[in-house]
C-alpha cells in the first residue's frame, strides 16, 4: 500500500518541508540599508557568519511537522492513526506559518525595514494543502476497506 497517491502526497509535503531548511523565508532590508536573511533558525546579517536572533519554537514546530510527515508515509496499515497524525500535521504546519508572520514582523518593526518574502514561504502551506488531500485518500481507502468487510 505504499505506493497509493497519499503517499505520494506526504512525500512532496516531506520535501517541501525539508527545502524550508535550506533556503531562506524572507528577506528584510533595514532602514539604513542593511539586508537580513529570515531563515528557518531565525534572522541572520547577509554576509555574515552566525545569528543576529534565534528562534526556537518555529524550529520545533517545522521539525516536528517534517518528521511526522515522513513516519506517516510508513503508517499505510493504520490508516486511522495516519489520519490522526496528518490532522495534526496541518495544525503544526499551520501554526508554523502564523509564527513565522509573528517573528518576521516583529523583526521587521523592530529593523523598521521593509520584508520581502522569499518563494519557501508558501511550501509550508502547499504542505498542508497536500496533507489534507492525503487525509481525504486515506478516508476513501478506510470507507473501502470497511465496505469490504461488510457481511451481505
Amino acid at each position: 500500500m505504499i505506493q497509493r497517491i497519499q503517499s505520494i502526497y506526504l512525500l512532496v509535503a516531506t520535501i517541501l518541508l525539508g527545502s524550508v531548511f535550506a533556503y531562506p523565508f524572507a528577506e528584510l532590508l533595514s532602514s539604513d540599508g542593511q539586508c537580513f536573511i529570515f531563515s528557518f533558525n531565525g534572522l541572520s546579517i547577509d554576509n555574515e557568519e552566525g545569528m543576529y536572533l534565534l528562534t526556537i519554537p518555529p524550529i520545533i514546530l517545522l521539525v516536528i511537522a517534517t518528521l511526522i510527515s515522513f513516519i506517516s508515509i510508513f503508517l499505510y496499515k493504520k490508516r486511522v492513526i495516519q489520519m490522526r497524525m496528518n490532522s495534526l500535521n496541518i495544525f503544526l504546519m499551520i501554526g508554523y506559518l502564523g509564527l513565522n508572520y509573528y517573528y518576521i514582523q516583529n523583526f521587521s518593526k523592530q529593523l523598521d525595514g521593509v520584508v520581502s518574502y522569499e518563494i519557501t514561504s508558501i511550501f509550508p502551506f502547499v504542505a498542508a494543502v497536500l496533507t489534507y488531500l492525503a487525509i481525504r485518500a486515506i478516508g476513501k481507502d478506510e470507507a473501502l476497506i470497511r465496505s469490504m468487510d461488510r457481511i451481505r
